[in-house]
């Protein structure tokens, strides 16, 4: 039995495998592209558990298409599981969880390696990832603390404290812990994504702007999923200072134009730009076509609700009414026969929202405020960050001012402004609902500080 590089033993005799788990776990925690190392561990091991689990969760990750490659290196996992030792039966455990959907239990497993095995960052990584994608904030959160003090030397830490703290809104403690992770490792591109989100939810859109593209050139070194959603994060400072021109060119050059087109996460980044360009009325001519002719293997997927209600979009937008169609039918079908615990999340937020996208990608604006106005608070469970789960508000605020509903509108727009008070956008639609709703002096103020923010990001876009 040997050790890693946190110290962590691992059951077997070679050293290689060893080396390709420790690169493994680096590829993991700086989403590098070279995750498939791991496949180097079970060709030295070919008995090693948890290597036959890592290589596992490599597969989970591409979504349902992996599912067949991971189950058949869990099978070879557990027929070894004789000879591990604790912390790899908690991972195989784990992983084999994360395989059947049960993610419940996949985090209760990762949460007992947490407090057993505090250096095993590859497993709290996995913890993180399962709980965003249930919604839980402060799981994030928590289990980041619980192993902080015993990795205060790996720089990875401080990225994974910086999201958690995020998605909790403690924003200031969040710059600061993504600022001290790039500072300990520049191209810690958790961290970037972390420090991101900060600066596009308190709309410092020029800081941004500088800071991303300062550290872009790191990217290339990443996964193409993330390399391509760095980009799209980059993509929103623009989109906010109204530099469309921009916004287009990092898609076709830097999200879709570089995207494996058949990889569901990039085909997510695609359609979450593509959205919001055309809820800033601006012309995408024939994207979503081409975007939507690579999403049959998705109908059937339902990895999460979150993903499924993008796609189901695209489908509706892109001219796919029929495989829309099956897509919802599918939905239906798995909300029922999922595991108890995720049921509710299906059957009373997932598919319902479903329609509501159906019906905005269609133009049927009363249909899609029935529809998503219920389930609006809830869409947190389906999974995704804050920031990407905005784009279902920003649906539902575009059907409102599309039906004239000027009250509702009032209410969501003054809520949005008091978070993000310097987006030309709100205040350019504030003057219009203050306007029909005859406030005059309001509208008049909100038009003029639209006027003087287009004017101020005017001489940013002239330095870029």
């Amino acid at each position: 039995m040997v050790k890693d590089l946190s110290g962590l033993e691992i059951t077997t005799d070679s050293s290689a495998v060893v080396d390709a788990i420790d690169s493994f776990v680096d590829q993991l925690l700086c989403v590098g592209k070279d995750a498939q190392v791991i496949l180097k561990a079970v060709e030295a091991d070919p008995a090693c558990a948890l290597a036959n689990a890592q290589v596992a969760a490599f597969y989970l990750f591409a979504g349902g298409v992996g599912l067949t490659q991971a189950t058949f290196y869990l099978n070879v996992a557990k027929s070894y599981l004789k000879r591990a030792n604790d912390r790899e039966k908690l991972y195989v455990a784990a992983i084999e969880a994360w395989a059947n959907r049960d993610i419940a239990q996949a985090i209760a497993d990762h949460e007992a390696i947490a407090i057993a095995f505090p250096r095993d960052l590859a497993s709290v990584h996995l913890a993180q990832y399962h709980y965003r994608n249930s919604g839980n904030s402060q799981g994030m959160l928590r289990i980041a603390e619980k192993v902080f003090a015993a990795n205060r030397d790996n720089p990875y830490i401080y990225g994974m404290l910086a999201f958690g703290l995020e998605e909790c809104h403690r924003l200031k403690e969040a710059e600061e812990y993504g600022r001290i992770a790039i500072a300990l490792k520049r191209d810690n591109r958790w961290a970037h994504h972390a420090v991101a989100h900060v600066l596009e939810t308190q709309g410092r859109l020029e800081e941004g702007i500088t800071l991303m593209e300062s550290l872009s050139d790191t990217w290339e070194y990443g996964s193409s999923v993330f390399y391509g959603h760095l980009w799209w994060h980059t993509s929103l400072y623009y989109l906010d200072i109204e530099n469309f021109a921009k916004v287009l060119e990092i898609y076709d050059t830097r999200i879709w134009g570089r995207a494996k087109k058949d990889n569901g996460r990039e085909q997510i980044n695609a359609i979450a730009l593509l959205l919001r360009l055309e809820l800033r009325g601006v012309d995408v001519g024939s994207r979503w076509q081409e975007l939507a002719a690579y999403l049959q293997p998705r109908l059937h997927e339902h990895v999460l609700a979150f993903l499924d209600l993008q796609y189901i979009y695209a489908l509706a937008r892109g001219g796919k009414d029929d495989w829309a169609a099956q897509m919802l039918e599918s939905m239906q079908t798995h909300a029922e026969k999922i595991l108890p615990y995720a049921r509710r999340t299906w059957v009373e937020v997932g598919v319902p929202a479903a329609r509501g996208m159906i019906a905005h990608a269609r133009g049927d604006w009363k249909s899609a405020i029935a529809q998503l106005e219920p389930v609006l608070p809830d869409l947190y469970s389906t999974g995704g960050s804050h920031a990407q789960r905005d784009l279902f508000e920003q649906i539902y605020l575009d059907a409102l001012i599309s039906d004239r509903q000027y009250h509702k509108t009032l209410n969501v727009l003054e809520k949005r402004n008091a978070a993000r008070g310097n987006i030309p956008v709100i205040h350019r639609e504030l003057a219009n609902t203050y306007n029909q709703l005859g406030h005059i002096n309001e509208a008049h103020r909100a038009s003029q500080l639209a006027l003087e923010l287009s004017q101020r990001y005017q001489k940013v876009e002239q330095t870029v």
